[in-house]
């Protein structure tokens, strides 16, 4: 796979990953691939990003960008679902992982497969 190839799979796998835990870094990632950035300053642009330590704001954006996948797509009961975990995780009652792996359910049950090859739902993933 040539360097350009690598890099966009890299940045689909990792992308909301960053959403998670720095939108800023999000966006100069976003705009450092319009350009011709090596695979090296991409994966060095991500490492940063994920040093910094998630908000709640950051999490539920993140959350929020990877619901979309879903939400013409999802039952009510679905949707109901994801407003209580979104309501719960917001108001402390519950952790990141309860919303990630609801995310991971309905990518699966959905075949999402940009989802799936996530790493933030990956069951593999990276903490």
């Amino acid at each position: 796979m040539k360097e350009r190839g690598k890099i966009e799979k890299l940045w689909r796998e990792e992308k909301y990953r960053v959403l998670l835990h720095d939108q800023n870094a999000y966006n100069k990632i976003r705009a450092l691939l319009k350009e011709s950035p090596s695979l090296e300053e991409v994966q060095f642009q991500i490492n940063e990003a994920i040093n910094h330590s998630p908000t709640t704001g950051s999490i539920i954006n993140a959350y929020e960008h990877m619901w979309g996948y879903f939400k013409n797509i999802a039952t009510d009961n679905e949707k109901h679902k994801a407003l209580m975990l979104k309501d719960d995780f917001m108001n402390h009652q519950i952790e990141l992982d309860a919303l990630l792996s609801y995310l991971s359910q309905l990518a699966n049950k959905y075949d999402i497969k940009y989802l799936q090859e996530s790493t933030i739902l990956n069951k593999k993933r990276p903490r």
